[in-house]
């Protein structure tokens, strides 16, 4: 295939990379800047010439980890440590990145749409441990994808609501999402990709925004197969997909700390006192939560996705309740040491909520007929500095189910490679049939209440 595409608004030149072609920051909607500040994503404007797309474009505005933060020190070194990934943040930022082995448009190749986690806050699509070329060797398609993110991304407030014929506000991310969605569906052809078998997954906040676009109305028929990395829900509130009036009243603390008297106010703060404002009622939060002792609702994620009543019309939990998921394959999963796995848990030598709310999904994909549903376990002890290892924690496998553990600093050994390789071959095959069997893949059987299998990765 020519380095050379044609999409639906113009030219795009990509670069060679290892057997594929890869197409880096292709603007999928107008920057969502000044007028377009909390507005649901515009298209493109086309352009003439050849875009030239060939470095990652800017990502969305957050504040990175430094290493400082209680969390940060281990998320730092792990992924953020290394300059050559970290991309200028702007509100222009949404962009999407394309890896096809395709040698021609003729080709109909299964498409991964890969949605970044960061606590709806940050993450980006180019981040170090994401990359396309081993899915290319293996026949699919990557699509990773910018969307904005924390206050910018998902405030909702009255002033905003004003200003929507729909009556709503917040979500803005969600709707990029969508967006970055329709373009892959409209263009993707034209990379030798098959617009009717894209396989959306997400890991974390991106694994949640996963399950958000399987419960929305305006995604039916887009999605072909889901991929859930840490963040399923099916009872608990780690996804709380609150309403529309409790996402404003967050979002009314926020504007307070701004001092923003007006919406004109708002509209016109720069982007970084949004940003600081967002992390300071995320601090209250926190502390809320501490002073508390981790009741549910007190803290934890709360600038998210909301019921607005059009790209929700329930919250995620009702939408499994009430049968209305799509019956397309399913895997999910997590790490052994995830997120809200207790110590208790530790002691007792198992994973925690997250897994159990993975195999509840499952049960669940099996009561309302849809076809076969796949669990895992990622346990993999990784190892550290001096000797040691330390158990897999939340957003570990990530480096393998991309098979890029080239780019990580641990002492990675034959064995983390050969995990790698088999959760490449499970995931794009899954990606390809719905069925993760095949290759160094073997054995890994669907998820009924008569055989709670579940695939373990160590």
């Amino acid at each position: 295939m020519d380095t050379i595409i044609k999409t639906k608004k113009g030219l795009v030149e990509g670069v060679k990379g290892d057997s594929c072609l890869i197409f880096k920051n292709i603007p999928y909607a107008k920057p969502p800047a000044g007028e377009l500040r909390w507005k649901r994503p515009v298209e493109a404007d086309p352009w003439d010439g050849v875009l030239p797309c060939k470095s990652f474009g800017n990502i969305t505005v957050q504040d990175l980890p430094t290493g400082n933060e209680p969390w940060g020190a281990l998320y730092y070194k792990e992924f953020y440590s290394d300059p050559e990934y970290i991309r200028e943040m702007s509100e222009d930022c949404l962009n999407l990145n394309i890896w096809t082995p395709a040698e021609s448009a003729d080709e109909k190749l299964p498409v991964a749409f890969w949605i970044h986690g960061g606590g709806f806050g940050g993450g980006y699509s180019s981040e170090i441990e994401f990359g396309g070329e081993a899915y290319a060797k293996k026949g699919v398609i990557l699509v990773t994808i910018e969307y904005r993110c924390g206050g910018l991304g998902f405030l909702a407030h009255p002033w905003l609501d004003a200003e929507e014929p729909d009556g709503i506000s917040g979500n803005y991310g969600i709707y990029d999402q969508i967006a970055a969605l329709r373009w892959v569906r409209e263009n993707i052809a034209a990379f030798g990709g098959d617009p009717d078998n894209i396989t959306v997954f997400g890991q974390s906040a991106g694994c949640m925004s996963t399950q958000v676009l399987i419960s929305s109305p305006l995604t039916k028929g887009m999605i072909a197969k889901a991929i859930l990395q840490s963040g399923t829900v099916v009872t608990t509130k780690q996804l709380a997909t609150p309403t529309l009036a409790e996402e404003e009243e967050f979002g009314k603390r926020v504007v307070e700390i701004t001092k923003a008297k007006n919406l004109e106010e708002l509209m016109a703060l720069p982007a970084d006192t949004i940003k600081a404002a967002k992390g300071q009622f995320d601090g209250e939060m926190f502390l809320k939560q501490m002073q508390s002792g981790g009741e549910a609702g007190a803290g934890g994620l709360m600038i998210v996705p909301n019921v607005d009543g059009v790209v929700l019309t329930k919250n995620v939990r009702e939408v499994l309740a009430d049968g209305e998921t799509p019956k397309i394959p399913y895997m999910t999963g997590c790490v052994v040491d995830d997120l809200w796995t207790t110590d208790e848990d530790r002691a007792a030598g198992r994973a925690g909520l997250i897994l159990s709310e993975a195999e509840a999904f499952c049960r669940r994909q099996e009561e309302l007929g849809a076809p076969n549903s796949y669990c895992y376990l990622f346990s993999r002890d990784m190892p550290d500095e001096d000797g040691k290892t330390v158990p897999a924690f939340h957003t570990a496998e990530v480096w393998y189910s991309f098979g890029t553990l080239g780019r990580c600093w641990r002492p990675l050994d034959e064995h983390d490679y050969a995990i790698s390789e088999e959760m490449v071959d499970a995931w794009t095959n899954f990606m390809k049939t719905g069925d993760p069997n095949g290759g160094t893949c073997k054995g890994w059987k669907p998820y009924t209440k008569e055989d709670s299998y579940v695939k373990e990765f160590k």
